[in-house]
Formats: C-alpha cells, structure tokens, sequence
C-alpha cells in the first residue's frame, strides 16, 4: 500500500470521526434541553384569611371623612374609601386608595359594628 492511500484513509477515519462527535454533541444538546430550568410564572393567588382576630373597643369610632379622589388610574380601577383603625389606644385613620377590581367581584367596604362587648372592626373584601 503507498503511502498516498495510507493517508487518505486516515483522514477518512478523521473525517468520519468528526462526524459523528458533532452527531453525538447536537443529540445531547437535544435530548438535554428539557432538562433545562424554566423561568417561574409568578401566579397571584389571594385567598380570605381563615383566622380572625377580634378586638372589642369601648370608645365609639369617629365619623367617615371626607376624602378627594385622585384620578381613577385605569378603567379597572375601584375607591376602597378609608376608615378609622383601632391602633390600641386610638383610632387612626387609613386613607382610602383605588385598587384593580378583580373580574366579576364588588368591593364590600368594611365598617364598624356595635356589639354587647364593644366595636369590632369588620374588613372589607371583594365579593
């Protein structure tokens, strides 16, 4: 055999080896790539709180005030009003703000009922 044809097989061989390390590589990469982590959806799930901690006051609250709305920020926007919280020796009041109504619910404002201990605050939520 001449030293001509040696050669040429052994880059054959090369050639062929090449071919199929690239094969190889490329299903590798394939089959690997559902192994790959997914980027998170972030997913908002709000569910009503299940334990409730009721606090009696003594002292009626304050009426409502009067509150300016700003602009309504989008069309799917609602006014939760403000209300008077008990902070444990006073009422303070929490401004009321707009927030993005939730499909197909209303917003149930909260509001303070007179019960044979004293006032309990009740929450709003949407419903």
């Amino acid at each position: 055999m001449s030293l001509k044809l040696q050669a040429r097989g052994h880059t054959m061989r090369t050639v062929c080896c090449l071919g199929l390390a690239i094969l190889l590589a490329a299903a590798l990469v394939l089959v690997t790539d559902g192994c790959a982590p997914r980027p998170a959806r972030m997913v908002v799930v709000t569910q009503p709180s299940t334990s409730v901690e009721v606090v009696y006051v003594q002292k009626a609250p304050p009426g409502p005030r009067a509150e300016v709305k700003p602009p309504r920020p989008t069309r799917k926007a609602v006014w939760v009003p403000g209300y008077w919280r008990w902070d444990g020796n006073s009422y303070v009041w929490v401004q009321g703000h707009w927030e993005k109504k939730p499909r197909g619910s209303a917003w149930v404002p909260g509001h303070w009922d007179k019960k044979p201990r004293g006032w309990v605050w009740v929450p709003g939520h949407w419903r």
